[in-house]
C-alpha cells in the first residue's frame, strides 16, 4: 500500500492534470500584505548582529524600495539582479523587486565577476544590486494587478554545458512551494512564536523559496545569518530561540561536534531538517538525540522545482533515512527508461511548483519539460510503499556539502589552463562535505606542468568550491569508450587521490 503522509486537501488537477491548490494568495506580495495586516509589530526579519524588522517596518521599507527601482525605469517584468550577501538588504531588494512588478534575478555570492557578469547579461537585468551600494529608495509603490502566472524570478542553475540556465520562477510557484513547506514539515498554518534561522544562501531555493517565504508566510522572524561560521550557528540558536533549523546534513555534523555544543541552549530547536547532500543513518540518530524537542526530516528538490518535491517526515527518518521520502501534496511523481532488473529510471516530477522553463534556453528548456513533466536528470526508484530513493546522477554532478558542482562545466574552464592538452572531474567521496571535487590532469607533451599555477588559474574563472582540492596528475590518456566519452567510474575507482590540496 503506498503511504501517504501529508494533508491533501483543497487540492484540484487541472485540465492538463496538474494538481495545484485551490486557495493561495495572488501573489508573494499579497501574501506579505496578509502577514502585515495581521500582526504590523511583530518581527519579521532580523540580520544577526545587524538591523531588525517588523513586519510594518518590512512592509514600508520595502515598498520605498519599489519606489526607487520604478523612479529608476523599472517596470513591469523588468528583471532586477540581486547579487547582495544574506541580510535584510537581500530581502527589500528581492521584496521590492516583486513590489515595483520586477523579476528579481538572485546572483551567487560566490561566482567570479565572469560567472556573474554572464547571469546579468544573459537575464538582461535592468538594474543591479550590488554590495556598497544603497539600496533605491522613492516614494512607496506597489504594482497592481499582480497575479499568481507572472514571472516573479529567474534562479540560474549550473549547466553541464557549462552556462547557467535560469529557471523562470511564477508567483504560484513560490506560493504553492511555500504551502508544500507548510504542510510536509507539519508547520502551523499562522505562528508568530516561530523563528527560522536562515544560515544557507538567500540565493538558492532552499533558503529564499523554503525558509524566508514560508517564514513571511505563517508570521514568523526570519534569523539571517550573513556568513556561516559554527561557534555564531550556536550561539544564534540558543540566545534568537530558533525554533527552525534546515541546513546540510554536513553542517549539522559539524555542529554537533563542536565541544560548545554540550552548553548550548537547544530546547527551543522543535524542526531540524535537512537536504541537498546524502545522509549517513548515525548522523540521523545523532540530529534526534543532539535536538530532542525538534521533528527531523529530509527535503529533495530542484531549482526548477522552485524547491521542494519530496520530503521524508520524522516518522521515517530512522527507518529509512536513506529515502528522500514521499511527493509534496501537488507533487506526482514517475520513472522513464526503467530498468527492469533495478527498478531505476530517470525521475519525473510534475505540479504547480514546476518552474515556466529555462530563460533564453528554449532547445534546453524543451529537453528537460517534456510532455507535461519535469525530466530531473536523477536515477531514482520507488519502492511499493512510496518511498523516492535517489540512487545516482545521470548529469554527472557533483554534491559538494550541498553544493552542486556540475564536471562538464568545471572541464571546460580547467581545459583553457596553461600546459593542460585534457582533463575530466570527478567527485571525490568525503567524510564531512560527502563530495570533493577532484581533477585528473593530463599536461601537454613537454610541458612543465605545475599544480599551484593550474589551481591558480582555477580560481579566476570557477566559484570557489568549484575549484578542485584533488589533482592527480599523469602522463597516460584518460580511459575512454568507443565512442569517445571518458570513462569516469574508471576514474572514480582507479585513482589514488593522496591529501586534499586546500
Amino acid at each position: 500500500m503506498v503511504l501517504r503522509p501529508f494533508d491533501e486537501s483543497g487540492v484540484e488537477r487541472d485540465t492538463q492534470g496538474v494538481k495545484r491548490y485551490v486557495d493561495l494568495p495572488d501573489s508573494v506580495v499579497a501574501m506579505l500584505r496578509a502577514s502585515v495586516d495581521r500582526d504590523p509589530d511583530g518581527e519579521a526579519v532580523v540580520e544577526v548582529d545587524g538591523s531588525r524588522l517588523t513586519y510594518r517596518q518590512l512592509w514600508d521599507a520595502a515598498t520605498r524600495v519599489a519606489g526607487g527601482m520604478r523612479e529608476a525605469g523599472v517596470v513591469r517584468g523588468d528583471r532586477v539582479a540581486i547579487r547582495l550577501g544574506n541580510g535584510v538588504d537581500w530581502v527589500l531588494g528581492f521584496l521590492g523587486t516583486l513590489m515595483a512588478g520586477g523579476v528579481a534575478v538572485p546572483v551567487n555570492t560566490r561566482f567570479t565577476d565572469d560567472e556573474a557578469r554572464y547571469v546579468i547579461e544573459d537575464s538582461g537585468s535592468r538594474i543591479v544590486l550590488a554590495p556598497g551600494h544603497p539600496l533605491p529608495e522613492a516614494q512607496p509603490f506597489v504594482e497592481d494587478g499582480l497575479r499568481r502566472e507572472d514571472l516573479a524570478a529567474i534562479f540560474y542553475t549550473s549547466g553541464t554545458t557549462g552556462f547557467p540556465k535560469g529557471a523562470m520562477t511564477s508567483h504560484e510557484n513560490f506560493l504553492t512551494n511555500v504551502e508544500n513547506a507548510r504542510r510536509v514539515v507539519g508547520l502551523p498554518r499562522v505562528d508568530p512564536t516561530l523563528r527560522n534561522l536562515i544560515s544557507v544562501p538567500l540565493f538558492h531555493v532552499t533558503g529564499c523559496n523554503s525558509q524566508l517565504l514560508p517564514t513571511l508566510q505563517c508570521g514568523a522572524a526570519a534569523v539571517i545569518m550573513p556568513t556561516f561560521e559554527v561557534g555564531r550557528f550556536l550561539r544564534v540558536i540558543a540566545e534568537e530561540r530558533i525554533a527552525i533549523v534546515t541546513t546540510v546534513p554536513a553542517i549539522f555534523w559539524l555542529a554537533i561536534s563542536q565541544e560548545q555544543f554540550a552548553g548550548t541552549d537547544v530546547s527551543g530547536v522543535r524542526y531540524a531538517t535537512y537536504g541537498g547532500a546524502p545522509i549517513a543513518p548515525d548522523l540521523v540518530q545523532a540530529i534526534k538525540r543532539s535536538f530532542p524537542a525538534a521533528r527531523v526530516g529530509n527535503g529533495f528538490g530542484l531549482s526548477e522545482t522552485s524547491s521542494i518535491s519530496t520530503f521524508l517526515p520524522h516518522e521515517y527518518a530512522d527507518t529509512h533515512a536513506d529515502s528522500v521520502g514521499f511527493p509534496a501534496p501537488v507533487v506526482d511523481l514517475d520513472l522513464a527508461d526503467v530498468d527492469p532488473e533495478t527498478g531505476v529510471g530517470e525521475l519525473l516530477i510534475r505540479g504547480a511548483q514546476v518552474v515556466q522553463g529555462y530563460w533564453n534556453k528554449p532547445e534546453a528548456a524543451a529537453q528537460t519539460f517534456t510532455g507535461g513533466w519535469l525530466h530531473s536528470g536523477d536515477l531514482a526508484r520507488i519502492d511499493g510503499d512510496g518511498f523516492t530513493y535517489i540512487v545516482d546522477r545521470a548529469k554527472d554532478m557533483i554534491n559538494r556539502g550541498g553544493e552542486n558542482v556540475y564536471c562538464v562545466e568545471v572541464e571546460n574552464a580547467l581545459a583553457a589552463a596553461p600546459g593542460v592538452f585534457e582533463v575530466a572531474v570527478v567527485g571525490v567521496p568525503d567524510e564531512m562535505m560527502g563530495e570533493k571535487v577532484g581533477a585528473v590532469v593530463v599536461p601537454q607533451p613537454g610541458a612543465d606542468f605545475d599544480v599551484a599555477q593550474f589551481l591558480a588559474f582555477a580560481r579566476t574563472r570557477l566559484a570557489d568550491y568549484k575549484v578542485p582540492q584533488y589533482v592527480d596528475v599523469r602522463s597516460a590518456a584518460l580511459p575512454r569508450n568507443p565512442g569517445g566519452k571518458v570513462l569516469k567510474p574508471a576514474l572514480r575507482k582507479g585513482t589514488e587521490w593522496g591529501s586534499p590540496l586546500r
